[in-house]
């Protein structure tokens, strides 16, 4: 275990302090500045835990994931557990073809450190209304080189904390707006946030998601992939929030009405001319207020209108 705890020195850049519960140690925590070491790491079952931001995970894979830390740190840490189910958090196989990571430029934009283009990149993101704790909670970060270069790069995590998907957003105002991954979309977008006990909202972009705060699915897109098809049937979801743009409302009408066929609830949200990511959090939540369900009869009205 000396070797783990080292590998976490170096990591997380600090000594950790013994507990006196076996295997249990204290870090200083890299996701906010508190006067005392309050990252809670048990090296033997992994398990670790932020007691101020509350960001936690079960495995130290997903901990490097979210600091940073580099392929030859993941390759030890690998080696050391002797854990080959993971090639790392940042590169775990999708399928047999496909595999996704973060571009190898990528900075958290909570860490440390300063330039202009991450100011650039920041002022961009409080200008669609998303805050520090935003951007710690989603591990939002940048690129300011490679083939991401001037990028806004939102990470997906699915229930396990290990990385999915991710879109890189140009923050310059660059010809083409998004650079994702080649990999497909097939995944459930911010799922380790996902609790499928409430009701959950389903929409475009990760900002959108952000705004809403609290359990908001990102469909990368303007269609439900079947894998979040079958993850809310078998999670026996009973209600469904649809927040997609105006110019999607042919494929909400679609939605709605495969939805309401398999026995779940929906509440068509309809937009005036902003889109939810513009609208922000507290007029989202009187929006949801003040959307009743999606009837069958509501659906035949508007396909009978031409839509």
């Amino acid at each position: 275990m000396n070797k783990v705890i080292n590998l976490l020195n170096r990591v997380l850049k600090s000594n950790g302090t013994k507990l006196k519960k076996f295997d249990e140690y204290m870090y200083w925590s890299p996701f906010i500045s508190h006067h005392k070491q309050k990252l809670q790491i048990n090296i033997k079952t992994q398990k670790w835990h932020c007691w101020v931001s509350n960001i936690g995970g079960h495995n130290l894979f997903q901990l490097f994931s979210k600091v940073g830390a580099s392929q030859n740190e993941f390759d030890e840490l690998r080696t050391i557990l002797g854990d080959s189910s993971y090639s790392s958090t940042l590169a775990r196989p999708i399928s047999k073809k496909e595999t996704v990571r973060l571009p190898k430029e990528f900075e958290p934009l909570w860490n440390g450190g300063d330039s202009i283009v991450k100011r650039h990149a920041l002022n961009y993101l409080y200008k669609r209304k998303i805050d520090d704790s935003d951007i710690l909670k989603y591990n939002i970060g940048y690129c300011d080189d490679g083939a991401y270069r001037n990028r806004i790069i939102v990470p997906s995590y699915d229930s396990d904390g290990v990385l999915n998907y991710f879109i890189g957003r140009h923050f310059y105002g660059g010809k083409f707006k998004y650079k994702n991954p080649p990999i497909s979309k097939d995944v459930v977008g911010f799922e380790l946030f996902i609790n499928w006990d409430e009701p959950i909202i389903l929409c475009e972009g990760v900002f959108d998601a952000i705004a809403f705060k609290r359990n908001a699915i990102p469909l990368f897109g303007k269609t439900v992939t079947k894998r979040l098809q079958k993850k809310i049937i078998k999670r026996k979801v009973k209600t469904i929030y649809l927040a997609l743009d105006n110019d999607a409302f042919k494929d909400a009408i679609k939605i709605t009405d495969n939805f309401i066929n398999s026995g779940i609830n929906v509440k068509m949200m309809r937009f005036k001319e902003e889109d939810p990511s513009d609208i922000g959090f507290k007029d989202l939540l009187t929006l949801i207020e003040k959307t009743d369900k999606t009837k069958f009869s509501d659906l035949m009205k508007m396909k009978l209108k031409g839509f």
